[in-house]
Protein backbone atom coordinates (compact mmCIF):
# COMPACT_ATOMS: atom_id res chain seq x y z
CA UNK A 1 0.00 0.00 0.00
CA UNK A 2 3.10 2.18 0.72
CA UNK A 3 4.30 2.09 -2.89
CA UNK A 4 0.75 2.80 -4.19
CA UNK A 5 0.19 5.51 -2.57
CA UNK A 6 3.28 7.37 -3.31
CA UNK A 7 4.79 6.90 0.30
CA UNK A 8 7.75 4.57 -0.77
CA UNK A 9 8.81 4.09 -3.85
CA UNK A 10 10.99 0.95 -5.79
CA UNK A 11 13.81 1.51 -7.77
CA UNK A 12 17.00 0.08 -8.92
CA UNK A 13 20.50 1.40 -8.77
CA UNK A 14 23.76 -0.24 -10.72
CA UNK A 15 26.21 2.19 -10.38
CA UNK A 16 28.60 0.42 -12.75
CA UNK A 17 26.04 -0.05 -14.93
CA UNK A 18 24.59 -3.44 -16.88
CA UNK A 19 25.40 -3.98 -20.05
CA UNK A 20 22.30 -3.04 -22.23
CA UNK A 21 20.27 -1.96 -19.19
CA UNK A 22 20.04 1.84 -17.66
CA UNK A 23 21.71 2.48 -14.54
CA UNK A 24 18.74 3.73 -12.47
CA UNK A 25 14.99 2.09 -13.28
CA UNK A 26 12.13 2.88 -11.19
CA UNK A 27 9.80 0.57 -10.79
CA UNK A 28 7.44 2.34 -8.82
CA UNK A 29 4.47 3.47 -10.88
CA UNK A 30 2.33 6.80 -10.87
CA UNK A 31 0.20 6.52 -7.17
CA UNK A 32 -2.88 4.99 -7.41
CA UNK A 33 -4.19 5.38 -3.81
CA UNK A 34 -4.88 8.30 -2.38
CA UNK A 35 -2.00 9.19 0.12
CA UNK A 36 -3.99 10.55 2.71
CA UNK A 37 -6.30 7.19 2.82
CA UNK A 38 -2.91 5.23 3.59
CA UNK A 39 -1.63 7.59 6.76
CA UNK A 40 -4.68 7.69 8.14
CA UNK A 41 -4.59 3.51 8.04
CA UNK A 42 -1.30 3.43 9.91
CA UNK A 43 -1.65 3.47 13.61
CA UNK A 44 0.93 5.67 13.93
CA UNK A 45 -0.24 8.43 12.25
CA UNK A 46 -3.69 7.62 13.36
CA UNK A 47 -2.44 8.67 16.90
CA UNK A 48 -1.13 11.91 15.82
CA UNK A 49 -4.45 12.85 14.34
CA UNK A 50 -6.06 11.67 17.84
CA UNK A 51 -3.64 13.45 20.27
CA UNK A 52 -3.35 16.74 17.80
CA UNK A 53 -5.60 17.21 15.06
CA UNK A 54 -4.79 20.46 13.71
CA UNK A 55 -1.14 19.47 13.45
CA UNK A 56 -1.57 16.25 12.14
CA UNK A 57 -3.25 17.70 9.10
CA UNK A 58 -0.42 19.95 8.58
CA UNK A 59 2.19 17.36 8.82
CA UNK A 60 0.10 15.30 6.36
CA UNK A 61 0.07 17.86 3.57
CA UNK A 62 3.01 18.72 3.70
CA UNK A 63 4.61 14.84 3.83
CA UNK A 64 1.59 14.07 0.65
CA UNK A 65 3.72 17.26 -1.07
CA UNK A 66 6.87 15.78 -0.70
CA UNK A 67 6.26 12.60 -1.95
CA UNK A 68 5.07 14.02 -5.13
CA UNK A 69 8.29 15.72 -5.23
CA UNK A 70 10.16 13.04 -4.47
CA UNK A 71 8.16 11.11 -7.50
CA UNK A 72 8.94 13.56 -9.94
CA UNK A 73 12.39 14.11 -8.75
CA UNK A 74 12.68 10.34 -9.74
CA UNK A 75 11.10 10.49 -13.00
CA UNK A 76 13.22 13.00 -14.37
CA UNK A 77 16.35 10.85 -12.96
CA UNK A 78 15.03 7.83 -14.79
CA UNK A 79 14.96 10.08 -17.97
CA UNK A 80 18.66 11.19 -17.49
CA UNK A 81 20.43 7.73 -16.64
CA UNK A 82 17.90 6.64 -19.88
CA UNK A 83 19.45 9.45 -22.12
CA UNK A 84 22.80 8.78 -20.89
Amino acid sequence: MAVRAGYWHLFRYHPRGIENKPKFTLDSKEPTLDYMEFLEGEVRYGALKQGQPDKAEELFNKAREQAIRRYKYLLQLQKFYTEI
